[in-house]
């Protein structure tokens, strides 16, 4: 055990937070400190304000797949809008919209006039600039840091969302039950600007630029067929299709599973959320220290996320279950890291933005499906059955992954020193 431990500090070495040296990926992190702790603070008092409408999982579906409907339908329109313009502003523009939204449900709440169908519009308008943020966040990195370490950037700010995943429900739980959930998200709404204050701040001559593409006819249909003709890319996002439709539901199948199955409030559907961002957190300290991967190692990662998922649908009590939640965190970060610094690293620059924008709609916009089949099943099969039922998923994913992974069409290994097809 003491070997372990060793080993496991070892790994958190200078490497693990080599990205942080860069000024510009510093700036931006700080900003995303504050304001993802904000996102995640709302996401609980979200849905804890839908269940006190309506206590009903499809409800919760349809505000998930509302949120997330742009990301699926429009979501490669966005990536050719990131490829086109500078990154940077277009997140000024982004950010500032998803933080006026936010401002506008807190006020909504807090005056008592919030209703259920306010609440579906302000998710559809929050999908709808989800659209180009997404894709327009994932390649901004590499522009940041550079392809030698991305994968280190990437695994940091996954880090820094689970950390947010603890901060900002055990800061939720503690504001519903002092001050009401409205304050929720007029804070979250106030965090979005601490981006934008980065965004500001940054040295525009440290950032690497990507070279804009020409608009032409036909950029979407060039970019779908590059990613059926690139096994190496395909296939990964075949993988968090199935994985974002049924398995990760997460804000669906918890307040369930604490709620109707663990008997508990908002605090203990905010403690299996923390313990999931912890066990990712600690996952992240791990594999940012890391340099190399391959496509190959994609379907074992998925294949031990789902095993943890349906761990954690037979956990009795509130406190297995969020033991078991950590180890999902774990599991997850490993993967979702993996997965997109294989896409960004093995796309041609040119069709970045593209690809990362079927990343956004295989990972949240597939909500817009798995939500309602999610809520759904739930209100037959009950939380566990749901959670099963995603766990069963990530399963047959892995499978996928394993056979088609094994020996992708491509000769590269992810080595991060800045290989990856130019």
């Amino acid at each position: 055990m003491v070997e372990k431990i060793r080993s496991f500090m070892k790994s958190i070495s200078g490497e693990t937070f080599i990205s942080l040296s860069v000024r510009n990926y510093r700036l931006y992190y700080i900003g995303q400190i504050i304001s993802t702790s904000g996102t995640f603070m709302q996401t609980v008092a979200q849905g804890w304000l839908v269940l006190q409408l309506t206590n009903s999982g499809t409800a919760l579906g349809i505000v998930s797949a509302l949120q997330y409907l742009p990301l699926l339908i429009l979501g490669p329109w966005g990536g050719v809008i990131a490829d086109r313009y500078n990154k940077r502003r277009i997140l000024f523009f982004t950010q500032s919209f998803a933080g006026l939204l936010a401002l506008v449900l807190g006020v909504l709440v807090v005056t008592g006039l919030v209703q259920l169908w306010m609440i579906y519009i302000l998710a559809f308008c929050l999908g709808l600039n989800s659209v180009i943020d997404n894709p327009t966040r994932l390649t901004f990195y590499i522009e940041l840091v550079g392809p030698e370490r991305l994968r280190n950037a990437v695994t940091l700010y996954s880090t820094l969302v689970n950390v947010s995943r603890v901060v900002g429900p055990a800061l939720a739980a503690g504001l519903i039950a002092g001050v009401g959930i409205g304050t929720c998200f007029l804070i979250n709404g106030i965090s979005y600007f601490a981006v934008v204050l980065t965004l500001a701040l940054m040295k525009k001559s440290e950032i690497a630029v990507s070279q804009p593409i020409p608009r032409t006819k036909g950029q979407l249909v060039e970019g779908i067929k590059y990613i059926m003709s690139t096994p190496v890319i395909g296939y990964p996002l075949l993988v968090m299709a199935i994985l974002g439709t049924f398995t990760y539901e997460f804000q669906i199948t918890l307040p369930l599973m604490a709620k109707n199955v663990l008997h508990s409030d908002a605090g203990g559907y905010a403690y299996l959320t923390a313990a999931m961002g912890l066990g990712a957190s600690i996952g992240g300290l791990y594999f940012a220290g890391r340099k190399r991967g391959s496509p190959s190692r994609i379907g074992p990662a998925v294949l031990f996320f789902g095993l943890a998922v349906l761990v954690v649908s037979l956990m009795p009590d509130l406190h297995l279950a969020g033991l078991a939640m950590a180890i999902v965190g774990f599991c997850s970060i490993n993967y979702s890291t993996l997965g997109s610094t294989t896409l960004q690293l093995e796309s041609s620059p040119e069709m970045r933005g593209r690809v990362m924008s079927f990343w956004s709609a295989s990972f949240l916009g597939t909500t817009t499906i798995g939500g309602p089949i999610i809520g759904a099943f739930a209100e037959i099969a009950g939380a566990r059955g749901s959670l099963m039922l995603g766990g069963v998923a990530a399963l047959l994913a892995a499978g996928i992954a394993i056979v088609k992974l094994k020996n992708p069409n491509t000769n590269q290994v992810l080595a991060i020193t800045g290989a990856g097809k130019k």
